[in-house]
């Protein structure tokens, strides 16, 4: 009898080079953890990257792997996954990767959704080449490219990917080792693209931009962790939701207990709502940051029907290419 892959089998020989504290060393660590949860086969496991410390990660997995261009890592997975839909093709990219250069590489992944496994590493900022602001720095962010602050509004990497057509958006903390493995697996397990945000730290470059989310000290009061089937509750007490105010219609946290609010009136998660996933993704502080499967809703991948419809089509090409001698004559 086979012995059962654990976590360390799915560790490379390569020295894992990152800043000492950054959040990439966590987020490596669950996706081991997630690989042997789900008992992946490594010779059917592919890890595509672009460019930026995330896309260090192909070399610290015992998979296949490609470390490709800038921006251009969705691009090369599609390939990968049409070339051969039964490998596991996971994307590793970062906010600068993924959504500036790589923003229209990613977008098209996402609408045609291809049954890939995306995973956004966003701390805010160019880590690799030194602290340049970013498409996901927040107004008034000040570095080398923006010494007075930046004046750019972010991008909202989660309302991208719902106005991309994503059917599994999803968001954790890089820290989470008990949630993250289960959130990348969920992922894994969805047919079509799964875009999965993971709030990281740059230690160097933008130290605890997402502290208050990731604290012990402060997450439950930041975070709300988003369930199916489950009222929007968040606080240590589990006594404040999110509640739609119909005059607005946008979302506001609001007390149990005050002014006669009951649980009845806190919004119960519904992940196949695209308009609900709109609604939280929207929100800003002082109200929470959602966390967890925000949206995920069932349809047929993209590469499934590419294959169904194009193998015919593909072998009567070579049919009528062969018979006409002429291989340069696509007339």
């Amino acid at each position: 009898m086979a012995e059962a892959i654990v976590r360390k089998d799915y560790a490379s020989d390569q020295e894992v080079r990152w800043c000492p504290g950054c959040g990439d060393y966590s987020i490596l660590k669950a996706v081991h953890r997630a690989l042997a949860d789900a008992g992946a086969d490594p010779h059917n496991t592919v890890f595509v990257s672009g460019i930026g410390c995330s896309s260090r990660l192909p070399y610290y997995v015992n998979t296949y792997g490609f470390h490709t261009i800038h921006g251009r890592a969705p691009t090369i997975a599609t390939g990968v996954k049409l070339a051969n839909p039964a490998l596991d093709v996971w994307v590793i990219t970062g906010d600068g990767d993924g959504l500036s250069i790589g923003g229209n590489h990613l977008l098209h992944a996402l609408r045609r959704n291809i049954d890939l496994n995306i995973l956004l590493f966003n701390n805010e900022i160019y880590g690799l080449t030194k602290g340049q602001y970013s498409p996901t720095s927040r107004e008034g962010t000040r570095s080398p490219t923006s010494p007075g602050g930046s004046l750019d509004q972010p991008v909202v990497p989660g309302l991208f990917a719902v106005g991309a057509g994503a059917t599994f958006i999803a968001r954790a903390v890089d820290i989470d080792q008990k949630g993250l493995p289960g959130i990348l697996n969920a992922g894994r397990d969805h047919k079509g693209t799964a875009f999965i945000e993971i709030l990281q730290n740059c230690i160097v470059y933008n130290e605890d931009v997402w502290q208050s989310v990731s604290s012990k000290k402060t997450a439950a009061d930041h975070q709300v962790l988003c369930v199916h089937g489950e009222p929007l509750l968040f606080g240590k007490e589990r006594t404040q939701g999110l509640r739609l105010n119909l005059a607005t219609l946008k979302l506001e946290a609001v007390t149990l207990g005050e002014n006669g609010i009951d649980i009845s009136d806190i919004l119960v998660h519904d992940e196949t709502s695209t308009t609900l996933a709109h609604l939280l993704l929207s929100m800003h502080s002082p109200l929470p940051t959602p966390m967890g499967i925000i949206h995920r809703r069932p349809t047929a991948s993209f590469e499934q029907a590419f294959r169904e419809k194009k193998t015919g089509q593909r072998r009567q090409r070579v049919k009528q290419l062969l018979r006409r001698g002429d291989l340069l004559d696509r007339r």
